[in-house]
């Protein structure tokens, strides 16, 4: 059994960027087993001192756009991922869109929410 899934999201500057990390904070608030990934903090450990803490745990990467920039960090650093997100291919088949790298408004929230359910559905199917 699963003990936790970690989460790790675009730290990218475009809207759907923003719209992963939020998703993401809010998927890790309403449930216990999820834990979230620094990106950046993965990226600068040039040393490899993070490897450990990041194999612990099943990851699912969350990308921002079709640079899947959260998979190709994670490879390079030897880590496996046990699911991929593309936020950008699920909004595809929204009517909605995030539209600013900095701030979200009524609609960048839709957005977070269908990112959210499809990352609690994703993380029930792990645990």
């Amino acid at each position: 059994m699963v003990e936790k899934i970690a989460l790790a999201p675009c730290n990218g500057m475009s809207p759907n960027g923003l719209v992963s990390r939020v998703a993401v904070g809010d998927c890790r608030s309403e449930n216990e087993k999820v834990i979230s990934i620094c990106m950046g903090s993965t990226s600068a450990d040039v040393e490899g001192k993070n490897n450990e803490m990041l194999k612990k745990f099943p990851i699912v990467a969350v990308n921002g756009c079709p640079n899947a920039c959260v998979n190709k960090i994670l490879k390079n650093k030897g880590i496996d991922v046990a699911e991929s997100i593309a936020v950008n291919e699920i909004l595809d088949n929204f009517e909605v869109s995030a539209k600013d790298p900095f701030r979200l408004d009524s609609e960048a929230e839709e957005c977070v929410n269908i990112i959210r359910e499809e990352l609690n559905k994703t993380v029930n199917e792990i645990l």
